[in-house]
């Protein structure tokens, strides 16, 4: 092969590998690992999410306020993704865990809609447990007041690859789906 055609060949290459579509400006915050109770009042945990790309949130369901346009975003989010033909899980952590039983967890799910083949919703710890939880891990608060029922928390959906690995969080209560798509397809890519 002449010299001039290696080197056309190999700055080609260089600029194909330079120009890879990735998610932007990714979090790259690694998640301890952790298992829970779902609601099928099963173990759940960051080993059954191994080598599959999720979102997160965490809602509770005794919410008055932003959980319920959350948990219809999750779910147009679920429904999104099966047109889309993307093999995506969802996970819900409960920032109520004393109200928000496997059982009252299901149920709530099921009132919107929700398809429990790749939704897991997560109880089975403290309050204590998930406020640390939401800090280490998401960065977000989740903290219930001792004189109050409703639960501070965050609103952020949480894009997660294979690897365990927050890679990019979203408006939940303005749900940008396009561009979560798109960084979906991306991290499929990779």
């Amino acid at each position: 092969m002449p010299k001039k055609l290696l080197v056309s060949v190999f700055l080609l290459t260089i600029l194909l590998l330079g120009c890879s579509q990735q998610v932007k400006n990714p979090l790259n915050w690694e998640l301890k690992e952790f298992i829970f109770t779902n609601q099928e009042n099963q173990e759940f945990g960051l080993a059954d999410l191994k080598g599959k790309i999720w979102v997160a949130d965490f809602v509770f369901t005794n919410c008055a306020t932003v959980c319920l346009p959350m948990m219809a975003n999750m779910t147009e989010l679920q429904e999104k993704l099966h047109e889309e033909n993307l093999d995506v899980e969802l996970v819900s952590f409960s920032v109520d865990p004393e109200i928000d039983t496997p059982e009252v967890l299901k149920e709530y799910a099921l009132s919107y809609g929700a398809d429990l083949t790749s939704w897991n919703l997560l109880t089975g710890y403290s309050q204590e447990i998930i406020e640390q939880f939401a800090l280490e891990n998401f960065k977000t608060i989740a903290r219930k007041p001792a004189d109050d029922t409703q639960v501070i928390h965050g609103t952020s959906f949480y894009l997660i690859n294979e690897d365990g690995i927050v890679i990019k969080d979203y408006n939940g209560l303005n749900v940008p789906y396009e561009e979560m798509i798109k960084d979906i397809k991306l991290l499929f890519k990779e």
